[in-house]
């Protein structure tokens, strides 16, 4: 059993006088008095400001600032890590039994290190659930909560108090190294999805951090970067889904950024972090900042960035100087303080909780699959789908169809004991896979890796191998003896680097030709080819997605993705995924694209932390403003390969009228809709709501997304009726002269919906008046001018 701190134990308090017990409480500093701060009767405000109330000044700027972090070159950790691999721990006081608080990463799942002693044999691996952007690709909010409990679960077994994610930034360009831990380009989905994970997570007595805060949307030079953008664009799109997640869920912490934004780090802006956090959203927990942000100590403690982490000597010393000359008051570092004990007294390691070192990892494989297979999103079926495992034999090309890719690289990354590829997943269902194909895939793989120097660090990223050109020979054998094609390709990214264009975005020549190669032999034998993506963000498809008969989205599904994959091909999973963020035909149809990933501030140099590069000062302008994503393409009539909401299925579904409650707005409006299974397979459906407004005051997108949900398993012939109901709120825009949210008068439209391209039914409503919404403080102006695109 594991006693931290044995001094811990309990002693019941006498009756009061009016004969009635007060809780047990814990003499956490063994002085065998109930003091303020632990009696469980008070309020964790009271407990808090007694425990601060008791530290020396040192003590509260040890606090404040965490206790480093074991990086050859840059840190080290003052302590031995209580969980080995864990990112960072919050200063502990063991003479009044408050314990040092564990946090850890990431997104997919628990990151801690697998091994530990190696002669023990004992091994501590997580599950590497699907990435975000696969999870919001289920757009099941139930889901994305099981699998928060799953995750939750995880990090209370091994330890750890608080987990490093989920992260909710807004894909605003493909390109990004990290979309791959963000769940969508649009700020609802992103919010909600976020809100169900942190409160599945939550429920396990743990804490979690939602990231990161705010507009930290590429990888490249993202500690030097200053984004400039506009208020109404971080109103509705990069800031919303946070809102979101803060008021649906209230995360235990936040974490701030790297960036500046309009010319202020994040960590250092009291306008975000106070007035429009914690004033306006009501946030009630602590932010932290991400690690090594910032450059002022002192300014992240005015700001109400209250944890620096992971800590470094010099920003201790930047506090005393600050608390020294004046220049910050005292009442910042006391506040912070009490926000992390707050959080200390919420924690397990304070409670003493007896933790196993073993979670039920097989029942979390279990969801991991449950959920890779509700986020595969079936972009193309030419009657090749589903297969039969009992008639059909397979030849697998690509290197991916043998090294499934789990997830990404970097904080994202999660310890796994194992990872089932595409074939793997086959043989588990009996499917016949081409042994010689496989052979010489296998040997081509081994060779390859070889070559390559062993990875030193979580951060160094290293692609997917060069595909192997598929020869005449192996062609000729495959077609002769298999009955289908299946070719999957294999996305990387993560930190510090943003991806690229050329041999990413695109594909490679060798991709392109083995797609052509095996398309046009197996057409030729009247054969079909489906293509599986393995990736973790947006691939060109346009050039290529008529040579092959099934296109399979399977995103970056964790451990059990080829299992989830073999799923969904066979139809034990009827797919149902709908994609969260839009697929172009080509990159420069993205407005984003003419200034991403930002550029360097003329004349700057690189800044450097010992050997680690923090990066060069740069800048960027989003100057397409709230035309992210879908409302982009949507209002400007701009062709995609496959717009936003689009998944396809083994049935059919189709929908009814929809009917609104009244044809006038009085303070909430409801939509009703049945959707009926018209196919012969049983299956799931998303419906989408989408809203139109008048844009005759305010610059307005096509239509926006305003309510989703999905249908339970509808049996063939079965029908649901699904609600959705609308407050002024969602009907509402950011007016940027006013700092107001603000429903403009006129006729509005209700779009019931497949995708943001297929509009099943609609119907209209007025709303006879302006509705001021919410009036708000005129904060995070721009540092410098902005032209924004507009739709007029």
């Amino acid at each position: 059993m594991k006693q931290l701190f044995p001094f811990l134990f309990l002693l019941l308090v006498a009756c009061s006088p009016g004969g009635k017990q007060t809780a047990d409480y814990k003499d956490l500093n063994g002085n065998g008095q109930m003091d303020v701060y632990e009696d469980p009767n008070a309020s964790l405000d009271d407990r808090a400001a007694d425990v601060v109330s008791r530290l020396s000044l040192d003590q509260k700027v040890d606090l404040v600032v965490g206790l480093g972090m074991n990086i050859p070159g840059m840190t080290e950790s003052k302590k031995p890590e209580k969980v080995k691999g864990a990112a960072g721990n919050i200063m502990d006081f063991p003479e009044l039994g408050i314990p040092s608080v564990v946090l850890a990463d990431g997104p997919a799942g628990l990151r801690i290190e697998p091994t530990r002693d190696s002669t023990s044999g004992k091994t501590y691996y997580c599950t590497a659930f699907p990435i975000e952007s696969a999870i919001s690709s289920s757009w099941d909010l139930e889901l994305a909560r099981k699998v928060g409990e799953a995750m939750g679960s995880e990090v209370k077994e091994y330890g750890v108090d608080v987990l490093l994610g989920p992260a909710l930034n807004i894909h605003r360009n493909p390109l990004g190294g990290r979309n791959f831990e963000y769940y969508s380009e649009d700020p609802l989905l992103s919010g909600k999805m976020a809100a169900h994970m942190v409160n599945g997570v939550e429920s396990n007595g743990v804490g979690t951090s939602i990231k990161h805060f705010v507009a930290n949307n590429n990888e490249t030079n993202r500690m030097m970067m200053n984004v400039t953008a506009s208020q109404r664009a971080l109103r509705e799109i990069y800031l919303r889904g946070f809102e979101i997640a803060v008021k649906e869920s209230q995360p235990w912490t936040v974490m701030s950024s790297y960036n500046k934004l309009n010319g202020t780090y994040t960590s250092q802006n009291p306008e975000l972090l106070t007035t429009i956090l914690r004033d306006e959203w009501g946030f009630e927990g602590l932010v932290m900042t991400d690690w090594f942000a910032g450059d002022n100590a002192a300014e992240q403690m005015r700001a109400g960035n209250d944890l620096i982490m992971p800590g470094m000597p010099h920003q201790k010393g930047q506090i005393k100087a600050a608390l020294a000359d004046g220049s910050l008051d005292i009442k910042y570092v006391d506040e912070n303080a009490k926000r992390i004990i707050k959080l200390a007294f919420q924690s397990s390691s304070i409670k003493g909780y007896d933790y196993s070192d073993q979670p039920d990892l097989k029942a979390n494989a279990q969801v991991a699959r449950q959920a890779a297979s509700e986020g595969i999103v079936l972009l193309k079926n030419n009657e090749a789908l589903p297969l039969d495992p009992e008639k059909v034999n397979i030849a697998a090309y690509g290197i991916g169809s043998y090294q499934f890719i789990a997830g990404g690289t970097g904080s994202g990354d999660v310890n796994e004991a194992y990872t089932v590829s595409l074939v793997e997943g086959l043989k588990n269902t009996s499917f016949k896979v081409h042994e010689t194909i496989l052979a010489k895939y296998e040997e081509y793989i081994a060779e390859e890796k070889a070559k390559r120097p062993e990875i030193k660090s979580i951060f160094e990223y290293q692609p997917p191998l060069d595909e192997m050109p598929v020869s005449d020979a192996e062609l000729s054998i495959g077609v002769k003896e298999n009955d289908l094609a299946l070719i999957t390709l294999g996305r990387n990214s993560g930190e510090f680097r943003d991806r690229t264009e050329d041999g990413d975005f695109y594909l490679t020549t060798t991709e392109l030709q083995m797609i052509d190669k095996v398309s046009k032999a197996y057409h030729a034998a009247g054969k079909k080819v489906v293509m599986v993506l393995n990736i973790g963000n947006v691939v060109e498809t346009a050039s290529w997605r008529d040579k092959v008969d099934a296109i399979v989205l399977a995103w970056q599904g964790g451990q059990e993705a080829g299992n989830a994959l073999v799923d969904v091909l066979t139809g034990q999973v009827n797919p149902s995924g709908k994609l969260p963020t839009t697929f172009p035909i080509v990159y420069d149809d993205i407005l984003s694209s003419k200034n991403f990933p930002g550029e360097e501030i003329p004349g700057a140099e690189e800044i450097k932390m010992g050997a680690f590069s923090m990066g060069t000062p740069s800048q960027i302008k989003y100057e397409e403003g709230i035309y992210v994503g879908y409302r982009y393409f949507d209002s400007f009539g701009v062709e995609t390969a496959f717009p936003f909401g689009f998944g396809l299925s083994y049935t059919t579904f189709d929908y009814g009228d929809v009917e609104l409650s009244s044809e006038s707005f009085d303070g909430t409006l409801t939509a009703t809709v049945e959707v009926i299974n018209s196919g012969n397979t049983a299956g799931k459906e998303v419906v989408q709501l989408y809203v139109s407004a008048p844009g005759e005051s305010m610059d307005k997108p096509a239509k926006e997304l305003r309510d989703f949900a999905k249908t339970k398993l509808l049996k063939p012939g079965e029908s649901a009726t699904l609600n959705f109901t609308l407050t002024a709120r969602d009907l509402a825009s950011f007016d940027t002269e006013r700092s107001a949210w603000v429903t403009e008068a006129g006729q509005y439209e209700v779009k019931v919906a497949a995708s943001v391209a297929e509009v099943k039914s609609s119907a209209t409503f007025k709303v006879p008046a302006e509705i001021i919404v919410e009036k708000v403080h005129n904060v995070l102006a721009p540092d410098q001018e902005i032209v924004e695109v507009t739709n007029k």
